[in-house]
Parts: structure tokens; C-alpha cells; sequence
């Protein structure tokens, strides 16, 4: 069989608010999900960064760590990974055999039909029993309480943030969005949490208290001496001093605090992790794709940031570490994303450049980035000058020619990210 074909046949969005398809999965193939150790990770942003740096210390440990997260930035197969290594065409191609005739045995019986995400689902849960993981670390695809990894009952559920993003499906207000988040709490776990707004903080308590699972908050008063250099940021948090992680950005302190209650959490459920691994997983952590220099003359930094937390974020980080330097910015975004207000965002920055793209060779696959005619029209609601459109090759190609003593920013959408290596290496 094909693998990539077959798996391209399948819709690749959400479809309404069930756990059908992955019920069923699990009950064919006799229940992988329950013979997993698995710490569930969910948040509007953050969660892939927290998923990195635990695995990353995991793995320092010595176990076997299981790792499934969500998108892909240059192939599928990264979605999938054990120690770090990601699974190979030929044991995926084993995993679809598997799963096509329960899944055309599925799309039979049911009227709507089973997506890429529920498959995928699936197969890592295989594949990771397969490969006899001492633990998994398994990020949600969107929100928590329908999505469809939450068919596992993990020892430890994260959710790192909450914030607007996928408002059409998750609900409109931080509180709806919230409760959807909430779905991975288990009953008689543990979460981890950072403390937000008032309103959220109860859903989440109110959900950890009806369900007997112990809550682990985390506020900002508990990590102080926080300090940055060009390589790794230092930060205190409780008995930890002076923990270095080697991602930048002001939202990382947080994310990296999540990581260290879990490892608690974790010590005491049986883990024996050491402050040597500590501190080499998160001193030697690569997150893709999240504020990643991929290019050094001129200096061109990728993030994937689309929602207006996460463009916040950004624009703290550009603050923090190019403050003084001139900035272009090159910014393609989905349909499903609200544009408008990463807009508005960014153009309190009226110094620098925006270039407006729309599409890459993943077009055809993912039919969804809003036009650049439509970008640049709602930009030009807030400035006149140094506002253009152009592709996306034409942008890097003109950034490289003449812009070699400004910085870079190509933001917006992952899905540019493997178009964008392949224009800086031609």
C-alpha cells in the first residue's frame, strides 16, 4: 500500500464533537491506550513546547519516551516519534495496513466518516505499545474534551494556556474554551496548570474537584531571577536554581516550570529522574518552527505563532532580543485563523517592513491561507508605507539580496516551513 496516498484520502480538519471513531478503533484493536503510561497535554499555546522539553528530559533519563504531537513540519512522520526518532515509512506503511479494514469497516456503518487526525491517533497509541514506551507524551490535536486522543486515562494531564484560537469550534469565550480544555482531567489524577484569569482558574479547579484529581498550580510568583543571554534563558523555580533552557521567549519560563512540577509528579509515581538530566534536556531541547533562527546571513527567525496570544508572545521576544534592529516581517495565514486581529497586532510595530504572502506548495493540500490581497487590505488600515504583497519565494529571495543587515521574521503558519528551508538552501 501507499501510506502517504492512502493517508492524503482523509479529511484533514474537525468534524462535530465525537468520540465514536476512536472508541471504536481502540475496542478493534484491543486496547492499546490502557497498557500506556501517559502524561495528556492541552493548551491554546505552549503545549508542543512543554511536549519537547519533558520527552527531552525523559529520554536524558534513560526511558523509552513516546512522543505524539501536531502539525508536522516537513513530514508526517515527525508526528510520531520514539526517543526523538521519528517512525519509519515502513513501519507506518505496517500501522495503515492495520488500520485500513477497520477503518473501511467504520466508514460503512457510519455516516460521517473517520478523519487523518483519528487515524493517526490510532496508530501512534500501536505503535507506542509496539515499541514497549515506558511513557508517552501525547499533545491533544484541538481543545481536550472531544478531541480524540482523550480516549486515554493518562498519570499526569497539563494544560498549559488558554486563549482564543479555533473560537468556531471551541466556543467564543475564554470559559467555554476553558471547559473544553478541561476534558483530559481524569478522574483520580493529577493536573498541572498556570494560573490565568479568575474565571478560568475556577472551571479548572471546579473540574479537578468533582473528579478527585489533585491539582498542581503553578503561579508567577513561583519563578523568580529570571535572566537571558543569547543562547539559553536562567530562571529559579522552587528548589531549582539557576535551570537554563535553550528556548527563547518569555512564555517558555512557564512552560518550563510545567515541565519541572510534572517531573515531581512524576517522581513520585516511580520515575527516577535526575537533576544531571534536568538540566541537560533542557539546556540541549529543539523546538521547530517556534521562534527558530534558520538562518544566519541575514538573520531569519520562524515562528509558527497564528492566534493573538502567541503573536503576543512574539512581539515580547522581538522585543526582548532585537529590540534595537531593523525588522522586516513576511506573514502568511490560514482562513481558520483570526487574521484580523494578528493584524492589528502587529502593526503597532510602524517601523518595519511587512511583506503579505498567501500559499506554498502545500496549497492544494491545505486550501485555506487567506489571500495576500485581503492581508494587505486590513493592514492598510493602520499604515500606508512599507506594506507590500509578494510570493513567497520572491520575499526570501529579496530579503537575502537586500536586506542582509536587517532581521527576518517569517510568522504566520508552519505549514511555509519546509518551502521556506528549501528557497534558503537553493
Amino acid at each position: 500500500m501507499k501510506t502517504k496516498e492512502y493517508l492524503s484520502t482523509f479529511y484533514k480538519g474537525t468534524k462535530g464533537p465525537t468520540l465514536d471513531a476512536i472508541k471504536y478503533f481502540m475496542e478493534e484493536l484491543d486496547h492499546p491506550e490502557k497498557s500506556l503510561k501517559i502524561v495528556h497535554v492541552a493548551g491554546t499555546n505552549g503545549k508542543g513546547s512543554v511536549c519537547e522539553m519533558l520527552s527531552t528530559v525523559l529520554e536524558q533519563a534513560g526511558y523509552k519516551v513516546g512522543l505524539f504531537m501536531s502539525p508536522h513540519i516537513v513530514r508526517f512522520n515527525e508526528r510520531i516519534r520514539v526517543n526523538h526518532q521519528e517512525i519509519l515509512n515502513k513501519e507506518l506503511e505496517e500501522l495503515t495496513n492495520i488500520m485500513e479494514p477497520i477503518v473501511t469497516k467504520y466508514n460503512q456503518t457510519h455516516e460521517v466518516h473517520v478523519t487523518l487526525f483519528e487515524i493517526e491517533t490510532a496508530m501512534a497509541l500501536l505503535y507506542f505499545v509496539k515499541n514497549k514506551c515506558d511513557i508517552v507524551v501525547l499533545e491533544t490535536g484541538l481543545g481536550g474534551l472531544v478531541d480524540c486522543t482523550n480516549i486515554v486515562k493518562p498519570i499526569l494531564s497539563i494544560i498549559t494556556s488558554i486563549g482564543y484560537d479555533h473560537m468556531d469550534i471551541l466556543g467564543s469565550t475564554l470559559e467555554e474554551i476553558a471547559i473544553q480544555k478541561a476534558g483530559i482531567i481524569k478522574e483520580n489524577s493529577e493536573t498541572i496548570f498556570v494560573e490565568q484569569e479568575e474565571s478560568v482558574n475556577e472551571i479548572i479547579e471546579k473540574t479537578c474537584n468533582q473528579k478527585n484529581n489533585t491539582l498542581h498550580v503553578i503561579k508567577q510568583k513561583d519563578w523568580t531571577n529570571v535572566s537571558y543571554k543569547d543562547e539559553y534563558q536562567v530562571f529559579d523555580y522552587k528548589d531549582y536554581r539557576q535551570i537554563q533552557i535553550n528556548l527563547k521567549g518569555n512564555k517558555q519560563i512557564p512552560n518550563a516550570c510545567i515541565v519541572l512540577e510534572a517531573l515531581e509528579v512524576l517522581q513520585e509515581n516511580g520515575y527516577e529522574v535526575y537533576r544531571k538530566n534536568i538540566e541537560e534536556g533542557l539546556k540541549t531541547v529543539v523546538h521547530k518552527a517556534r521562534f527558530e533562527q534558520i538562518y544566519k546571513e541575514p538573520t531569519i527567525i520562524f515562528d509558527g505563532g497564528h492566534n493573538e496570544a502567541a503573536i503576543k508572545n512574539l512581539k515580547e521576544t522581538i522585543e526582548q532580543y532585537y529590540k534595537n534592529n531593523d525588522k522586516i516581517y513576511i506573514l502568511s495565514i490560514l482562513k481558520t485563523k483570526d487574521y484580523k486581529t494578528v493584524i492589528k497586532e502587529l502593526m503597532e510595530d510602524n517601523k518595519s517592513i511587512f511583506i503579505f504572502t498567501d500559499g506554498t506548495k502545500e496549497q492544494d493540500e491545505v486550501k485555506c491561507y487567506v489571500k495576500k490581497e485581503d492581508l494587505y487590505k486590513e493592514a492598510i488600515q493602520y499604515r500606508k508605507e512599507n506594506i507590500f504583497m509578494d510570493s513567497l519565494e520572491n520575499a526570501l529571495s529579496k530579503c537575502k539580496a537586500d536586506y542582509k543587515d536587517k532581521t527576518i521574521f517569517i510568522i504566520g503558519s508552519f505549514y511555509t516551513y519546509s518551502e521556506v528551508l528549501e528557497n534558503l538552501e537553493k
